[in-house]
């Protein structure tokens, strides 16, 4: 991940800024508000526009001018898209400033800000060195302010994490190095961590992750971190992530294009992993466990063979139809070893079903859950987060058709309705009694063009959303 710049907090620009932002309506640009030179503004098409931007001189300093919208209503992710505008315009400066006297919404600023000058240069023989290394906002210096931007660089910081991790080759990012990030995170003071190899998963019983691990010359993992909050009696959710570092599809082999952005199918447990990084850093009350099973799905000499059925952790079996619907499988492993440890709610991410995109779209993920209480947690989070969802039915009537003649269930369910019964089959393995939501974000989690606040590849999707629920999860009746 390239070096993320500095923000501080200024009565006044200082002397080093090399560039002035300015925010501005399109209401300021409709009535012309302010000295500014109208007709070199105009000549570059700047309207004001949510995420526009435009350079010009004034009394010999450079200003980039930010577009706002309409200023009717700018909210957190307004704000949030004006950060990250304005620090891709000014990338190639090493210090920048920008007004904030108005500005009420400062950790998504912040947060837009170090989204914005995201890039990943890691395998480029010539990388491109960063040169934006402050960002000096103008206007206010109180504590609470600090406060807000010490939480927007923490979240943003996780953002850009997850979207290192999605963006790494599965060649490089291999189970085993997968694990020692989360390892490497794990040394912050309030986490915890433990990692399984090939002999503890094996002696832990983990029959999806080691059925979809066998095509594999590498051995899997098995991730567990905890985050403990200094709150008494705090309640506790978990968190499950898909870690399937590469995923060709198995003996159900994908096509060439089809698995050319596979290295991306570990977004669930990247965001995971991430979302837990930022915890030390934001310290909500709220006790947080995270499973995070992981490996490559590949084509060796031992690969799994459609028929083959799998006893997973909770003793159910499978027939596999599908050695391309392996999500699930390691899923079911992750969300029994979350059951057992009796959290108040359970909540997973997976790039799990082309379904989803079909239903949605690339921008939306598919949100299902079998407690409406929990599922409207959820979604005020990912509003809260400005990541888009939207909630699929999950009907009890659909579960016969993951019946199997020879096992407890298959691991497909036909050609129709496949993110539901996805996430029913996931169902089989919450225990009863607990809140459960399953967030399919196969769309989003990997953008394909260059998006509102990031760039082209991983976009580091789930972590605000987890973060935002973790920050104001309420235990459940």
């Amino acid at each position: 991940m390239s070096p993320m710049p500095a923000i501080r907090l200024a009565r006044k620009a200082p002397a080093t800024s090399e560039i002035d932002g300015l925010p501005l309506t399109t209401e300021q640009v409709k009535n012309e508000d302010g000295s500014l030179p109208w007709s070199q503004i105009f000549a570059q098409g700047f309207k004001g526009a949510l995420g526009e931007s435009a350079m010009v001189t004034v009394d010999g300093s450079v200003r980039c001018l930010v577009g706002m919208g309409d200023g009717d209503d700018v909210d957190s992710a307004a704000w949030r898209r004006v950060g990250a505008t304005f620090a891709r315009a000014v990338s190639r400066v090493k210090a920048a400033s920008m007004a904030v006297t108005a500005v009420t919404e400062i950790e998504a600023l912040s947060e837009g800000i170090m989204l914005g000058a995201y890039c990943y240069n890691e395998f480029k023989s010539e990388s491109p060195k960063a040169t934006l290394k402050t960002v000096s906002l103008v206007g206010t210096t109180s504590k609470k302010a600090h406060a807000s931007v010490d939480t927007g660089r923490a979240v943003a910081e996780a953002v850009n994490f997850a979207r290192d991790l999605v963006n790494e080759p599965g060649g490089s990012l291999t189970p085993e190095r997968f694990a020692n990030e989360a390892k490497r995170i794990a040394r912050q003071p309030g986490l915890s961590i433990k990692v399984l190899g090939m002999a503890e998963i094996k002696k832990a019983k983990l029959g999806g992750l080691l059925g979809v691990n066998r095509g594999s010359d590498l051995p899997p993992r098995l991730v567990e971190l905890s985050y403990k909050s200094a709150k008494k009696g705090a309640p506790t959710i978990a968190l499950v992530g898909k870690g399937i570092t590469f995923d060709s599809g198995g003996l159900s082999i994908k096509s060439s294009a089809g698995m050319a952005t596979m290295k991306c199918d570990m977004g669930g447990g990247g965001a995971v992993i991430a979302a837990m990084s930022a915890l030390p850093s934001l310290k909500p009350g709220v006790n947080v466990k995270a499973w995070v099973p992981m490996t490559d799905n590949m084509l060796g000499g031992d690969a799994t063979r459609m028929g083959d059925v799998l006893k997973m952790r909770n003793g159910k079996t499978v027939e596999i139809l599908n050695t391309d619907a392996e999500g699930r499988l390691i899923l079911a492993d992750g969300l029994s070893l979350a059951s057992e440890a009796k959290p108040d709610a359970i909540i997973d991410l997976a790039t799990l079903t082309g379904a989803a995109m079909v239903s949605l779209g690339r921008d939306y993920s598919a949100l299902m859950s079998n407690n409406d209480n929990f599922a409207a947690q959820v979604e005020a989070a990912a509003e809260s987060a400005d990541e888009l969802t939207w909630r699929l039915p999950l009907p009890g009537r659909y579960r016969k058709l993951l019946d199997s003649p020879i096992a407890d269930m298959k691991n497909i369910g036909g050609p129709y309705a496949g993110s539901i019964t996805a996430a029913l089959f996931l169902q089989e393995f919450v225990a009863d009694g607990i809140a459960w939501a399953h967030l399919d974000i196969a769309g989003p989690a990997f953008a394909d063009s260059v998006q509102e606040t990031g760039p082209k590849g991983g976009t580091g999707y789930g972590v605000r959303t987890l973060l935002s629920l973790i920050s104001n999860f309420t235990a459940l009746e």
